[in-house]
């Protein structure tokens, strides 16, 4: 790549943050949010570097990508939609019932319908420039393979969901205070149990967000190029990205409370999306066959 195109390129993610910027503030307007000269320039800088991180990441995989025009418009806005918004709000439904997320729906909505096409358009990826006849092998694989990898996915999705709370989230008091109303910690295993008899659907809920943060990755997998590395790579920051909201300043959480969030939530997702792509990403013989090829371009 020459010193134009680098410039030219460079250009197009400044014009993106830029989308993206106004992308959020357009959201929020529709929201109806409203906030004060001073929590406007607290929020500003969070915002920024939220921007620079969803923004980074989304085109990034965008210029990576063999698909083109509308078919990964739709990837973009359900990757940006599903992980910014969807899978959190979910998480917040179940946890702080008594906040109204339809709002909260309807700006990361609109903040996706208009990044999504003109991500696409600005980085050039609308026309299909190149061909290849290189039959694409990702995601190839038996009913039954299938069905034992989700499930298998979704189980390490739990493992880390409840580690990552426990000995990240949970060791802060702001944290304990906030959801227990008391700051006593329990023992791993006390704390998993009571949390059991106080909501025993929580392992179910936690099953299926575990399926559906796998079936965030399969169009990501499909139709990244490159090695499986580079994809798991972009998967794990993609679902990483998501906790970049928790930066932002909201009535509904103390600060504590988000970083310590920002911090369990940002790392497990992380890992969990390589662990994804590495199980997911194409058929596997055997289980010796698991550990090999991640380095392969198929």
């Amino acid at each position: 790549m020459n010193s134009k195109s680098i410039i030219f390129l460079v250009l197009k993610f400044i014009a993106l943050y830029i989308v993206m910027f106004i992308a959020f503030s357009i959201g929020g307007v529709v929201m109806g949010q409203q906030a004060t000269a001073e929590q406007t320039s607290a929020s500003m800088l969070p915002l920024i570097i939220m921007v620079i991180l969803n923004t980074t990441v989304l085109s990034y995989a965008i210029i990576r990508s063999k698909w083109w025009g509308l078919r990964l418009i739709a990837v973009v806005f359900i990757m940006f939609f599903g992980t910014q918004t969807f899978m959190s709000q979910i998480e917040t439904l179940i946890f702080i019932p008594s906040i109204n997320v339809g709002p909260i729906f309807l700006m990361g909505l609109i903040t996706a319908l208009i990044f999504s096409p003109l991500s696409v358009i600005i980085l050039g990826k609308m026309k299909q420039k190149e061909e290849t006849k290189k039959k694409n092998l990702r995601l190839i694989m038996p009913g039954v393979e299938w069905a034992w990898k989700l499930c298998v996915t979704a189980v390490i999705y739990i493992i880390l969901y409840f580690t990552f709370g426990y000995f990240i989230a949970w060791q802060n008091p702001a944290v304990r205070e906030f959801y227990q109303g008391s700051t006593k910690l329990l023992a791993f295993f006390p704390h998993f149990r009571n949390m059991l008899l106080t909501n025993p659907r929580l392992i179910l809920i936690q099953l299926l967000r575990g399926i559906l943060w796998a079936a965030l990755a399969l169009p990501v997998i499909r139709m990244m190029k490159g090695k499986v590395r580079e994809t798991a790579l972009v998967v794990g920051l993609l679902f990483a990205v998501v906790s970049s909201g928790l930066l932002l300043p909201n009535p509904y959480m103390p600060e504590p409370v988000r970083m310590t969030h920002l911090l369990e939530g940002g790392t497990s997702n992380f890992i969990f999306g390589l662990i994804a792509v590495w199980l997911l990403n194409r058929h596997h013989s055997s289980f010796r066959d698991l550990f090999k090829g991640v380095e392969e371009e198929i």
